[in-house]
């Protein structure tokens, strides 16, 4: 029995935040209504890359029933109400003011449905100046600064993942069990706002920190760390870079030894503390550099494996699918589809003597006539 088996959850979502986080309580073992418009999620669009569907789709919604309502006419709206008098939670993510316009406000549904769990997914939150500004992930992270200290020296650039919409989705996902485990405790529902600012801003700690009290802002750059020294890729004689990490004086003082070959530089008064090897980056990454070049990549790595100091390779994505970490740990199923059996991940949370749900991802209404018949509702047109 999966921990969330029992608990139905229905989802009025878009996009990528509210899906990532019914997706985790499905993967749990929740009952996921994924209440779609008669067009679908709109995320159903996004891409083709995937034999022909969505990669964001495909990733965001395994486990999930999808049924389509017309919330804006009278008999979406009703059966929209005879889901809710069934579930534990009502998860959304519309726009701020949309849900309680069609009489699903958290305020509405508490009053109506005591024990339900209401979270309200938004870009800015429920009140403040940016309250009604459209929130797509590049623009939280521009507005929270992600952007501002992310990408090179000539050139920032936003994360290469949607950095936001996840962050988002996390902390929805566990206010939720958070307030089911309330519930246990109290035998009432709760209702609770997530915005992907301030999910993002959350995860922006250090940066501000280190500004707001250092007196600047990490600098951008690229691959390498904006506070820690050395940090990031080097080039190997061979042409081919090497990618590092030092995080104390002690493996500074091994680096220098065992890998460098120049313990004198543990020492040197341009190096011997973090801070002053960020300071001094560029004749540190000069210094390392020089006593790399006489060296392959894979002699350097030989060298650091042997010192325990932390390193890796950067993979492509194909390398990634192609993993050997994944594929010794059986870290792989097959989740059905519209378009047929595809590879996917198993959930990151692992459990000895537990399979994870791995059910597969809908097509747009294909579950409507079962939801609705489980409601002694007729199908839409019969």
């Amino acid at each position: 029995m999966l921990p969330l088996q029992g608990v139905t959850v229905v989802s009025l979502e878009q996009a990528v935040a509210a899906p990532f986080a019914t997706r985790q309580l499905a993967d749990l073992g929740a009952r996921v209504i994924k209440v779609e418009r008669p067009q679908g999620d709109f995320a159903r669009g996004y891409d083709t890359a995937v034999k022909g569907m969505s990669s964001h789709f495909v990733w965001l919604n395994r486990n999930k029933e999808s049924v389509v309502l017309d919330l804006k006419s009278a008999d979406g709206q009703r059966i929209m109400g005879r889901l809710l008098e069934r579930a534990d939670v009502f998860v959304q993510n519309l726009a701020p003011g949309a849900a309680a316009r069609l009489g699903f406000g958290a305020d509405q549904l508490r009053e109506r449905f005591p024990r339900l769990i209401v979270c309200d997914l938004s870009g800015y939150g429920s009140s403040g100046p940016y309250r009604d500004k459209k929130a797509y992930d590049l623009l939280i992270q521009c507005e929270t600064g992600l952007v501002s200290i992310t990408g090179n020296e000539s050139e920032p650039a936003k994360a290469g993942i949607s950095a936001a919409d996840i962050a988002g989705g996390m902390y929805a996902f566990s206010g939720v069990l958070t307030a089911l485990y309330e519930r246990e405790r109290t035998g009432r529902g709760s209702a609770f706002e997530v915005s992907l600012f301030d999910a993002l801003g959350e995860w922006m700690g250090f940066p501000y920190y280190y500004a707001a009290y250092g007196g600047r802002a990490p600098r951008r750059a690229g691959a390498r760390h904006a506070a820690i020294a050395p940090y990031g890729p080097f080039t190997a004689g061979d042409g081919s870079r090497v990618f590092l990490g030092v995080q104390n004086e002690r493996e500074w003082a091994t680096f220098c030894d065992r890998v460098l070959g120049r313990p004198e530089l543990a020492a040197d008064p341009r190096f011997d503390s973090n801070p002053k090897r960020v300071d001094n980056l560029a004749e540190l990454r000069e210094a390392i550099e020089s006593a790399f070049a006489g060296l392959t990549g894979a002699e350097i790595v030989d060298r650091l494996e042997g010192a325990g100091i932390a390193n890796a390779r950067m993979r492509t994505m194909a390398e990634f699918a192609d993993h050997p970490q994944l594929a010794a740990r059986d870290r792989w199923r097959e989740v059905d589809s519209p378009v047929g059996p595809l590879r996917a991940l198993l959930p990151p949370v692992t459990v000895a003597g537990r399979e994870p749900r791995m059910d597969p991802v809908p097509e747009v209404g294909e579950h409507t006539d079962a939801v609705l018949a489980e409601l002694g509702e007729e199908p839409f047109g019969a």
